[in-house]
């Protein structure tokens, strides 16, 4: 079981159901087999967590003549620039950096990007250029790149930073040279003290440790293979270096759902989760937040990364709303199937063995003055219910049809702050009379009263004296 602060932990009633159904790990590994074939991949490892625990993994192939699984490690590619999102956040947690400022208040010798913020390196919309200067950085050594200079070609700034998303390698380079800076320590290496070894991923890395595949070319009309360079990025690695396991990534999974104190906390890997970048419409499709891609697949939201270097793909997802997680690793270059692989392995969990909601529970204490607030109030004659939640949370939602829903977070000065949709950022707070009774809610300059346009209330512009006709 994976262990770490903040996770699920086991009811009574669902011991019996900690095992997945044999129907449902053979439907996993046949998935899995499926996408080992049609990929024609020389191995591929899979791994479901649900709930901080490993409830399946599967391996087909071989690699060095061994049958592979959850412990082989695989280059895992763009995955790392989760990680070092994570090592960018603890820093400001730590107060050391702030999200906002130019990307040059942290690195002064910045080539290229150095107006953009450091939020904006995290989300790809920095407009700097999708690769490195010289030839293929994935393929050829990092010596031949080894100051920030020579990451960049004459045309790196490509986009008004802010502008659009557009995917940078490089720009994720810059950001493992701020962790160096900050640390005074290579960046390998402080993800190691800071994130890995709390987390218990001891078969993470950034150079292969035994037992690992081998990353292999698939000729396109034959079933031939090439081996594929695995070289040391040096200034890139930030953008792909790291090796990892099935398991371990199973470990990453469960912090990237509740966090852990010890790394970064709840609340700081939520906002890493949100998009910064792409549609917020109902019908969006895909985003990037701080480091994590965002996807809507099979009417769930997903959140995690997909990664490719010479000779393998991998692509973690994760669903934090079913507490569920699917990885997949394969050594192939250009392995279209491991993407949807995983997919369908979450997929198959969720839909066949779906997660058992938590127990209703009382509050364990109730504020009179907050529940006085809660039931309908009126934006104008639209009808609205404000409910009471855990810590003096508040939940805005519209009585019927359509309207504009939203979650609050309690302030210490007696306020709300939303936290989704429209009213995300606004300021909920109650306004009261002279004499201290409550008049109404101020919701960002909207009011909201206890009555429709009722007479006497604060709404601006006035009621007319007539009332209702």
């Amino acid at each position: 079981m994976i262990t770490h602060r903040g996770h699920h932990e086991e009811r009574p009633e669902e011991k019996q159901f900690t095992e997945l159904l044999p129907e449902t790990r053979r439907a996993l590994l046949h998935r899995l087999a499926l996408g080992q074939r049609e990929g024609r991949t020389p191995s591929m490892t899979g791994a479901v967590m649900r709930d901080g625990r490993v409830v399946w993994s599967g391996g087909r192939g071989t690699t060095g003549g061994e049958a592979v699984d959850a412990d082989t490690q695989y280059r895992v590619g763009s995955i790392t620039k989760t990680f070092v999102a994570v090592l960018i956040m603890r820093l400001r947690d730590e107060g050391l950096l702030d999200l906002d400022a130019p990307l040059r208040t942290y690195l002064d010798d910045v080539p290229e990007g150095g107006d953009a913020t450091v939020a904006q390196l995290l989300s790809h919309t920095a407009g700097l250029a999708a690769e490195a200067r010289g030839p293929w950085w994935e393929r050829t050594d990092g010596e031949l790149r080894p100051e920030l200079a020579d990451l960049f070609g004459e045309r790196s700034q490509l986009h008004r930073a802010g502008r659009r998303h557009h995917y940078s390698n490089p720009g994720y380079a810059l950001l493992g040279a701020v962790v160096e800076r900050l640390r005074g320590e290579p960046w390998g290496e402080a993800l190691r003290r800071e994130v890995l070894l709390p987390l218990g991923m001891h078969r993470t890395s950034t150079a292969p440790e035994a037992p690992y595949a081998e990353g292999w070319a698939v000729h396109p009309w034959a079933d031939a293979l090439l081996p594929e360079p695995a070289v040391d990025t040096g200034r890139m690695a930030p953008a792909g270096q790291l090796w990892s396991t099935a398991g371990d990534l199973c470990r990453f999974a469960a912090f990237l759902l509740d966090g852990d104190e010890r790394v970064l906390g709840a609340a700081s890997v939520a906002e890493m989760r949100v998009p910064e970048s792409g549609p917020e419409d109902p019908g969006w499709t895909s985003g990037y937040g701080l480091g994590l891609q965002v996807a809507r697949r099979n009417g769930r939201t997903l959140v995690g990364h997909t990664g490719s270097m010479p000779g393998f793909v991998a692509t973690l997802w994760v669903s934090p709303e079913e507490g569920l997680a699917a990885v997949v690793l394969a050594n192939r270059t250009s392995c279209f199937e491991v993407a949807p692989t995983a997919t369908d392995l979450l997929n198959t969990v969720a839909e066949r063995e779906p997660r058992f909601p938590a127990p209703w529970q009382p509050l364990a204490e109730v504020d009179p003055a907050l529940l006085a607030l809660t039931g309908p109030w009126y934006w104008g004659a639209t009808g609205f219910a404000l409910r009471l939640g855990t810590g003096r949370a508040l939940e805005l939602s519209p009585l019927a049809g359509g309207g504009r829903a939203s979650r609050f977070r309690p302030e210490e000065d007696g306020t709300w702050t939303g936290l989704d949709g429209y009213y995300a950022g606004e300021t909920l707070k109650v306004v009261r009379t002279d004499e201290g009774a409550v008049s109404h809610l101020d919701l960002g300059t909207f009011v909201f009263t206890r009555e429709p346009y009722e007479q006497g209330s604060a709404v601006p512009g006035g009621v007319d004296e007539a009332g209702w006709r």
